[in-house]
């Protein structure tokens, strides 16, 4: 039996998923540096940076427009996540 660091479609398997891991990162340390701008502009304009109605709205357009495999629970899961990081990193920025 062939070992696992030998099989080529084991390898171009995880260079596409190690590829994709990277668009992911990048895809989140621009939506965190957006959140970030976000909230200071809404500070300026002496706007709460909460907005749970569109945390709600943003929800629901994924779950309409994900088509699996991924679970809208799964989905819900991941993008709290991010919502909450973004969070996380605006705040910790602006009392920096």
């Amino acid at each position: 039996m062939a070992h696992s660091n030998q099989d080529p479609v084991l390898q171009a398997h995880r260079e596409q998923i190690a590829e994709l891991d990277l668009r992911i990162l990048e895809a989140l340390n621009a939506r965190i540096d957006l959140v970030k701008r976000l909230k200071a502009h809404k500070e300026a304009r002496g706007l709460g940076f909460l907005d749970a109605v569109q945390e709600d709205r943003l929800l629901a357009t994924l779950h309409q427009a994900n088509r699996g495999p991924l679970p809208n629970e799964g989905l819900a899961e991941i993008f709290r996540l991010i919502l909450d990081w973004g969070r996380r990193a605006a705040s910790r920025d602006a009392g920096a």
